[in-house]
């Protein structure tokens, strides 16, 4: 079948993907999972990992990577309702693991889930074909444009279980988004937009900030490495923002902490400038702020971004689209941070 393969690990990732035509053909799907037959994958920092190597996992090369696509299902393990079959659906990517069962461990009521990630520690969407548990699929309508809902699932699941699950964001509020231009950030505005709140982002290119203007962002602050946190505290009258959404990290956490309200929530779903920010624990207990980390989501989460995809309210925004072909290109726009969007490849 016909594969994007990183080949080898290292950087830049973009020079070790190739386009295979002669990549060995999925499996038969075995109980409880279906093969799907690819329309369009999307790219996500995700696959930049596998490229450059996740600490903590030993992965094998070549390999596929890719967590987000949308295709046909074409064949059923002997378990499936046949009901699937011919069905047009996107994959939650994450699939959670069995919590531990130890005898002195506490109520796990509190324990956020563990997550192993189809195109990370499993053999991914980046293909012609590929696998995928059933209970992991959602259906987006046979009528669906097949790059729109690639570009959907996993940064708007993200984004989703950050605004309304955790940080609880609600009609009227304020929300910041740092460093737009990603999948995550894009999805993280528009579902803000959806849920009524006012929303303001920043960037260090203005061009992203004109993008973002026409999505819905009200406040577009250009990041020129000041503390844009007074800037962000005027637009709300001094009052400071509800909630952050911050995916960069250390350049930016500490305007982050400055522009958020008394009570607010800090969310981050990674840290793509950097791990290890100087922060202020003045600031978060004097404030009583809430700080919360967030990765990808539960399948009831997913149904229900699903079922808005299919209603029309939410929508991606897709930065470029290329031929499967041409990955190695996508891969390095991708890394050079120059989208706006998501990058979808169609096959």
């Amino acid at each position: 079948m016909r594969a994007v393969v990183t080949e080898r690990q290292g950087t830049p990732v973009a020079l070790n993907v190739s386009y295979r035509t002669d990549w060995p053909d999925a499996h038969r799907p075995g109980p409880g999972h279906v093969m799907v037959r690819t329309l369009a994958s999307a790219l996500n920092q995700m696959d930049l990992w596998v490229g450059r190597g996740v600490p903590g996992l030993e992965l094998e090369y070549p390999r596929i990577s890719g967590c987000d696509a949308c295709g046909v299902v074409e064949a059923l393990g002997d378990d499936v309702e046949g009901a699937w079959l011919d069905q047009r659906v996107i994959v939650n990517a994450a699939i959670a693991q069995p919590q531990r069962v130890v005898p002195d461990d506490p109520p796990a009521r509190h324990q956020a889930p563990e997550y192993e990630l189809i195109g990370e520690h499993h053999s991914g969407m980046l293909a012609s074909h590929f696998l995928a548990p059933v209970e992991s699929l959602a259906p987006v309508g046979q009528n669906a444009d097949p790059t729109q809902a690639a570009a959907f699932g996993l940064c708007h699941l993200t984004a989703y279980s950050m605004l309304v699950t955790k940080a609880q964001c609600g009609p009227g509020q304020t929300v910041l988004i740092a460093g737009i231009g990603g999948g995550l950030a894009t999805a993280a505005l528009d579902i803000a937009r959806y849920l009524g709140c006012r929303v303001a982002v920043t960037s260090r290119h203005q061009w992203k900030l004109d993008k973002a203007g026409a999505l819905g962002a009200e406040l577009r602050v250009l990041d020129k490495g000041q503390d844009w946190s007074k800037e962000v505290r005027a637009w709300t009258q001094k009052r400071g923002v509800d909630v952050v959404v911050d995916s960069v990290g250390k350049p930016v956490h500490l305007s982050c902490l400055k522009s958020l309200a008394r009570g607010g929530a800090y969310v981050t779903p990674g840290c793509t400038g950097g791990h290890d920010p100087t922060t202020d624990l003045r600031r978060i207990f004097w404030n009583q702020l809430r700080i919360l980390g967030s990765t990808m989501g539960t399948k009831r989460e997913f149904d229900e971004i699903a079922a808005l995809f299919r209603a029309g309210r939410l929508r991606a925004a897709v930065d470029r689209v290329f031929p499967a072909a041409q990955a190695s290109e996508a891969f390095a726009r991708l890394e050079a941070g120059e989208q706006c969007g998501k990058i979808v490849l169609t096959w």
